[in-house]
């Protein structure tokens, strides 16, 4: 990139036992040096993220929050503008606005909200997209679409980060990362989740030749906009290791790949902390990634990563 950006790092966090346990995990994760507490957005074993992202922020001074990726068939625009511009404004502006088309599928079937086919999932979070960006806009807002129909209204509150939060789409296929290079302010290069579940396909998606594909697609369709956007890669594996080569000879099946080729799994992060740095400053050079997030097991063994790298 023209203008590499500075490393950052999230976190991404799902429940606790009570409202305490949650502000001291919150509170850790800004003392570690993480940039955001991120949440997933489903109907499993994990808090509802909206009151658990306010109250993250309520323990906080410093961290952003937000959902990796609220989806969009789950609440109207309407409503997620408003709780997403109430949480900004009580947060101080560090709210992080993670957006997406839904793909988890026993969350539909389960919940009985309809499952339509992804194309029809993609249109309707566009047009929810545009919603939002619609009401956080000063004054009031129509809007005529398939699935959305705004009729002079004014959204309010309107958030305190102008001209919206930041906003982050993440996808693994090319129609999603398109919408994301043209609407977003970060992008999140994701495995392909077609299939609906965390399995082989999804893996096989998340080896290097795969992202260079995706940056491909990212830069083709961001166009002169491409340097004004941060990358961002979520990550599913961080294990700390002074045998890298042991270990990836480990899982190597997993993503269908030779051992030596797992250490370029941007998804994963697998050495010693030396060699995960060396990774970081490798991965930026190849393909722009500079605000990465890892899982909750790995808040405490990846802090040493981002005490060194964030900034850098």
């Amino acid at each position: 990139m023209a203008h590499p950006r500075k490393f950052r790092f999230g976190v991404q966090v799902s429940t606790a036992t009570s409202g305490e346990e949650w502000a001291a995990l919150a509170r850790k994760a800004e003392d570690l040096g993480y940039s955001t507490l991120f949440m997933p957005d489903h109907f499993g074993d994990q808090l509802a993220p909206v009151p658990a992202l306010m109250a993250a922020a309520d323990a906080t001074t410093t961290l952003n929050v937000g959902a990796l990726v609220f989806d969009n068939d789950y609440k109207h625009p309407v409503v997620l503008a408003k709780e997403m511009a109430t949480i900004d404004i009580l947060s101080g502006g560090r709210l992080e606005l993670g957006l997406g088309a839904g793909w988890m599928t026993t969350d539909y079937e389960q919940s009985g909200i309809p499952h339509d086919r992804p194309g029809v999932r993609v249109d309707r979070m566009v047009e929810g997209i545009a919603v939002m960006k619609g009401l956080f806009a000063d004054g009031a807002f129509d809007y005529q679409g398939e699935h959305y129909t705004i009729t002079g209204m004014d959204g309010l509150p309107k958030p305190l980060t102008k001209p919206h939060p930041p906003i982050l789409i993440g996808g693994g296929g090319k129609r999603v990362l398109g919408i994301a290079a043209r609407e977003a302010d970060i992008v999140g290069i994701n495995p392909n989740m077609k299939a609906g579940e965390v399995g082989p396909d999804a893996a096989a998606d998340a080896v290097a030749a795969s992202v260079d594909k995706k940056i491909a697609w990212v830069k083709e369709a961001a166009g002169a906009r491409f340097d004004d956007l941060e990358l961002n890669c979520l990550t599913f594996m961080t294990v700390i290791t002074d045998d890298r080569l042991d270990f990836a000879a480990k899982v190597a099946p997993v993503f269908g790949i030779p051992p030596e080729e797992v250490a370029e799994v941007p998804h994963a992060f697998i050495g010693s902390v030396d060699e995960i740095c060396a990774d970081l400053e490798t991965r930026r050079d190849r393909w722009g990634f500079s605000y990465y997030a890892v899982q909750a097991d790995a808040l405490d063994t990846f802090a040493p990563v981002v005490a060194r790298m964030t900034g850098a």
